[in-house]
């Protein structure tokens, strides 16, 4: 094997290095919603700032986040669209060859087998019919940065609510951070004990963007 190519494989075992940590998938999950700060992931991670901010210097020093100043504050972003596809196809090799991941996903929300699914073709079809209402489950700072396009936002906070902010006349179709999200989960479950007609979108808002899907965003 020559130089060279041990050299390109040693780089691709660098970027493979920063998906090496649970909490590093966890911090690009949550810059995949939205630019954030140390002190806001901290908050989202519950890891200390300084345990925080080491992982983001390895996610930096791997090309997988960027950083900006703001002010007196340091806001870190992912570096591309490709970094969500890069996650996206980990999962998949996980899912297919890993029986606990699987057994883990169907724990994670008890709604799970029984919340009907939609997936991004299908729903845009049906949006040109104008059939489907799309509502964002996730905070409204994630909401704002970027969102479908179309989609109204209920915060996971207002669930139990959502009902009063809703037209009946319409498929409620909900989305949230992604597959492992319970967000959209628990407003379907909710919608449809009340016999609203919902669905869940099969991935998350990164995914439909990292797909070049119609969305809005602040970029």
């Amino acid at each position: 094997m020559s130089d060279i190519k041990r050299q390109l494989f040693q780089q691709l075992a660098t970027v493979a290095h920063s998906l090496g940590s649970p909490q590093r998938i966890e911090i690009l999950d949550y810059l995949a919603q939205a630019e954030r700060s140390v002190d806001e992931l901290s908050q989202l991670t519950q890891l200390s700032t300084a345990n925080t901010s080491r992982h983001l210097q390895v996610l930096k020093t791997n090309g997988l986040v960027k950083m900006q100043k703001q002010g007196k504050s340091r806001l870190y972003r992912l570096a591309g669209q490709d970094v969500v596809l890069l996650v996206k196809q980990l999962r998949f090799v996980a899912e297919n060859h890993l029986a606990e991941v699987n057994r883990l996903k169907q724990d994670l929300s008890n709604s799970e087998e029984t919340s009907p699914v939609l997936t991004a073709q299908e729903t845009l079809s049906q949006l040109a019919e104008n059939d489907l209402l799309l509502v964002d489950v996730r905070p409204p700072k994630e909401y704002e940065q970027g969102h479908i396009k179309g989609a109204m936002n209920i915060p996971p906070e207002n669930i139990d609510s959502a009902l009063e902010a809703l037209p009946f006349d319409k498929t409620i179709v909900a989305y949230c951070r992604g597959p492992y999200c319970t967000y959209s989960h628990k407003l379907v479950e909710t919608l449809r004990q009340k016999g609203v007609n919902a669905l869940r979108l099969e991935e998350g808002f990164p995914e439909w963007k990292a797909a070049g899907l119609p969305c809005i965003t602040n970029e």
